[in-house]
């Protein structure tokens, strides 16, 4: 019988994705808690703002490209191995 920890107990893969959701709902509370401080989030060129009466409607294009662009380098350095 294998000892457990070795990688054939079938968990690995579950203990990974589990792992890497952890890291992922950290990362996401930190911008959620620090996000009102960055003072460039948010007022970028692109970000459309609609004020009327009652609304207003915000779309963070500018925003969501730089957001992106970020992620984009961080998983290229990450697959890089």
């Amino acid at each position: 019988m294998p000892a457990r920890g070795d990688g054939v107990s079938g968990f690995d893969g579950i203990g990974w994705a589990l792992v890497v959701l952890g890291a992922v709902i950290a990362v996401l509370g930190i911008v959620i808690v620090l996000g009102p401080r960055i003072p460039i989030l948010g007022h970028l060129p692109g970000d459309i703002v609609i004020e009327r009466e009652n609304t207003t409607i915000y779309i963070p294009l500018g925003t969501m490209v730089v957001v992106s662009v970020i992620v984009s380098v961080i998983l290229a350095l990450i697959n890089r191995r």
